[in-house]
């Protein structure tokens, strides 16, 4: 068999990612007129909006960031055709420490413990109050952003190294093995600042972990979808060969499993425990209205996909692959929505029109950026020595 031709030429993305790439932003520019408007008439509706949108889109990034780590780590072809994709996602990392400001800004309509007043009358709060409070808030945030960008850009900087040089592939592993430690450690405490503590009085001591899985499997997700664009230029196709779109849809349906085992694990221990401080959490959601959107996430996060790649022709096969996919990237915005939303809204049931204007324009502008860093390079990592073993994988 010949080898293939290296070129990374013939490795560029092909016109379907500039047309995602328009798309993305003209959602985008729709959705963030719409949030200036919104903001005019009810800036404490725009925060509580934006923080939906804003949670939701990084996950992609940091799942992504993980995603990238684990793959140096464990190596395989698996990975080898989406490694391009997680690292112009992760490059966005950057952009989404810009788009945080809008939180920061409306730290006093999101979060209860930023009020002196409501801290001085709350003895949990007070107690609490060295770790929650506005200066740590920001400090903490500022240490998150800068770390992780700086595990994403030094893998993507000797990425593309690797392209027109030769080094040892362990120097991608002695960042990605403790990269991945701290990644898990930070993803949990902001976690805890942005999410848990919108209600300071409940916690859980695996929010960080099923934070971080639910983030993953967003990513992988999205991946899917970019993959079966990429798919349409014929030499990155070869990398992309039907079983690489079934070892896809095995580690969805198994990134599935685990987010539905970490969400049931929490459910037992904190209802069987039926504590004051913790029971609250899932009483809000399973009545006035929210019980539907609990049962359409337990049913459309983990019942229907999971038996749908059960089946392996729905693995094996792209366009149903990429439909399952697809309809996870809608499932994961409800079960954030679920997570963030009942304790912002403090009551009913309800979807304001800025919680989609807000996820349009957010995640409209990082895909714009998402697909401006991946056409910078070629799309499959051209100088891996592994790389002409997976593109045999086509033939």
């Amino acid at each position: 068999m010949t080898e293939p031709n290296l070129n990374p030429d013939h490795f560029q993305a092909p016109p379907q990612i500039d047309t995602l790439q328009k798309v993305g932003l003209g959602l985008g520019l729709v959705g963030l007129l719409g949030m200036a408007v919104g903001f005019a008439s009810d800036h404490a509706q725009f925060y509580k909006s934006y923080l939906l949108g804003y949670v939701f889109v990084l996950g992609i990034p940091i799942g992504s960031l993980a995603l990238l780590m684990i793959h140096h780590l464990s190596g395989g072809r698996w990975s080898l055709a989406l490694r391009r994709t997680f690292e112009a996602s992760s490059r966005t990392l950057p952009l989404m420490a810009v788009l945080f400001l809008p939180i920061i800004f409306g730290i006093h309509d999101l979060y209860h413990w930023s009020h002196a007043d409501v801290v001085a009358n709350d003895a949990i709060l007070r107690h609490k109050a060295p770790y929650l409070n506005q200066s740590g808030f920001i400090i903490r945030a500022v240490v998150y952003f800068v770390v992780w960008s700086f595990l994403a850009l030094m893998l993507a900087r000797w990425s593309a190294q690797q392209d027109t040089e030769r080094f040892p592939l362990d120097r991608f592993n002695k960042i990605s093995g403790p990269g991945v430690l701290i990644l898990g450690l930070t993803v949990t405490f902001a976690s805890v600042d942005w999410v848990m503590s919108l209600d300071a009085h409940w916690f859980s001591t695996l929010f960080g972990l099923w934070f971080l899985v639910g983030m993953a499997l967003t990513a992988l997700a999205f991946s899917i979808v970019v993959a079966a664009l990429l798919h349409n230029n014929a030499n990155v196709a070869k990398a992309l060969s039907t079983d690489r779109f079934h070892d896809y849809g095995t580690l969805l349906y198994a990134f599935i499993m685990l987010w539905a085992y970490l969400s049931y694990s929490q459910f037992l221990i904190i209802w069987s425990a039926n504590l004051p401080e913790e029971i609250p959490y899932y009483l809000r959601r399973f009545g006035d209205g929210w019980q539907g959107v609990t049962l359409v996430v337990v049913a459309g996060h983990f019942v229907l996909p999971w038996l749908l790649l059960l089946f392996r022709s729905n693995k094996r096969t792209t366009r149903r692959l990429v439909a399952v996919a697809c309809f996870m990237l809608v499932m994961r915005f409800l079960d954030v929505f679920w997570l963030i939303a009942p304790w912002v809204k403090q009551g009913a049931f309800g979807v304001h029109w800025m919680d989609i204007a807000a996820v349009l324009g957010v995640f409209g502008l990082w895909v714009g950026a998402f697909c401006y860093l991946l056409k910078g390079r070629a799309v499959l990592p051209v100088g891996d020595p592994y790389l002409p073993e997976a593109l045999a994988d086509g033939h």
